[in-house]
This record gives structure tokens, C-alpha cells and sequence, in this order.
């Protein structure tokens, strides 16, 4: 089943096809700013692919030279304020937050440049793939600003100091440096794009729903912790997993040697 948004001239676009949610950058232009129009745009869908089971896998893409170039320069010089400002970067957090706390799985697919916010949005999915063609950057430290908010993104994402160095100078790296530094996971030519993001969403489409969801919820709340409270963390929800439905069938499955049948916590 195939559910498109055909509205051209929405700033975000949505394709809802076999699991997979595909949410498109739609304002090439303007090299796909996270404006205010941007954030409240993916922000709404966000929170709908939340609450629908339908949805196994979100992809993010865009249209044009850039998948993101950062926050919209014109509409923050239009109004030179702290409270603006404040609200602005507020909405941003709560969007890539939601990125993060939704059950669904969220891969970057890029192509074109990321820079500023755009590469904290690369950072904050939980899997990216980008054109070999692709440069990544922190430009606000041309402008006078320190990328603040890209920094919490992309320091847990890449090496410290490779991390500092982008935010320091603003210079470019490579699709093949982000890979090597761990911004994302894999950097390929162009024609190849589709291909290593259908492998993705397909591998994660058969798994059980309740095991990815679990899974990705555990691992970014464990990873804020100290060793021994992620252990325990990570021994109760491990534990809870196994009384689930899905869980007992897969280990049945494999002990019987055949296909697993999920009900992904329908029942």
C-alpha cells in the first residue's frame, strides 16, 4: 500500500510505502533550512509516525543540492531577539529529540551538504547514509557563532576531537571522514544510494517491532549512564523482552529451525 502526499508545495513531504515512512526536505531553493515553517512541519509528522504501528522505518531525505544547510540566516536576522532566538532553538531540540524518543528507527539519506543544524540533523538519526559526493560542516564559527545546540548532537555521535575540530574551524570533511569518525554509517557513490537504504530498511522491517522499539529506546537511555546503572537498566528490559510474545516465538523458531512469526505486540 501506497499513501503519497503529492502537495508540492508543502515545505515537508511524506510517502508512506510497504512500512516505510519516507519525510522529504522540500524546499531545495532555500537549500532545505530547519526554519520555523520546517521544524512545526516535522514536528507534526513526527509525532504522527509515534502513534502509528503502520510505520515500521523512517527515512529523511530532500530535494535539491543540500539535504540541510542549518537554521534559516534570513528569518533570524529578521528578528534580532533573544526571546525569537530562545523559541527557535527550543522547537529545533524538541524536533531532534523526537527523532531520537520515537519507536521507529530514522535513517538519514543524503545527498548534497549538511551543514550547521543540518548536520546536527544528520547526527541526532539513528542511522545515515550519504553520497560519497557528500561535505559535512559546522559553519556558524565563520559567522561569529558557535554551533551550541549542533555540538550535543554531533559530540556523541563523532571523536571528541575530530567533533571539536569541525565545530572550531567550519571547514568541510567528507562523506568518507564522517563515515571513518562515526558521524554516519556508510558513504557510497550516488547510484548506490537506494540500494544500501532499502538494505537498511528491509533488514529492519523483518525483525519484531517490539524488539527495535525496545532496543532503541534502551540504547539511547543507557548510554547516558554509568557502567554498572546501564548494566542493571539493560538487565531489566532485557528480561521484560524475553516474557514478551515476539521474543518466545523467535527463540521457538530458531530451536524448531523455521521462519519466526511476529506479532510485533499486537496481542
Amino acid at each position: 500500500m501506497e499513501k503519497i502526499d503529492s502537495s508540492e508545495s508543502k515545505c515537508l513531504l511524506r510517502m508512506d510505502k510497504n512500512g516505510v515512512a519516507t519525510l522529504t526536505l522540500n524546499r531545495p531553493d532555500k537549500f532545505n533550512p530547519l526554519s520555523l515553517e520546517m521544524l512545526e512541519a516535522m514536528q507534526e509528522e513526527l509525532d504522527k509516525i509515534s502513534q502509528d504501528s503502520n510505520v515500521r522505518v523512517v527515512v529523511l531525505e530532500a530535494k535539491g543540492k543540500a539535504f540541510c544547510a542549518g537554521h534559516d540566516l534570513k528569518e533570524m536576522s529578521a528578528t534580532p531577539e533573544k526571546k525569537f532566538y530562545k523559541d527557535l532553538f527550543e522547537r529545533c531540540t524538541k524536533m531532534i529529540m523526537t527523532i531520537n524518543r520515537i519507536p521507529q528507527p530514522v535513517i538519514a539519506k543524503i545527498e548534497g551538504i549538511a551543514t550547521a543544524a543540518g548536520c546536527q540533523l544528520v547526527a541526532a538519526c539513528d542511522l545515515a547514509v550519504a553520497s560519497d559526493k557528500v561535505r559535512f560542516a559546522t559553519s556558524g564559527i565563520r559567522y561569529g557563532l558557535f554551533c551550541s545546540t549542533p555540538a550535543v548532537a554531533i559530540s556523541r555521535k563523532m571523536h571528541r576531537k575530530k567533533a571539536l575540530e569541525i565545530l572550531l574551524t567550519g571547514e568541510f570533511i567528507s562523506a568518507e571522514d564522517a563515515e571513518k569518525q562515526g558521524l554516519i554509517n556508510y558513504a557510497v557513490p550516488a547510484d548506490q544510494l537506494d540500494g544500501i537504504v532499502k538494505k537498511l530498511t528491509d533488514a529492519i522491517i523483518t525483525k519484531s517491532a517490539v524488539a527495535v522499539s525496545t532496543g532503541k529506546k534502551m540504547f539511547y537511555e543507557q548510554i547516558e549512564m554509568n557502567m554498572q546503572d546501564a548494566y542493571d537498566f539493560a538487565g531489566e528490559v532485557i528480561s521484560e523482552n524475553m516474557m514478551d510474545y515476539d521474543a518466545q516465538e523467535g527463540f521457538k523458531a530458531f530451536l524448531e529451525k523455521r521462519e519466526p512469526v511476529w506479532n510485533h505486540g499486537l496481542t
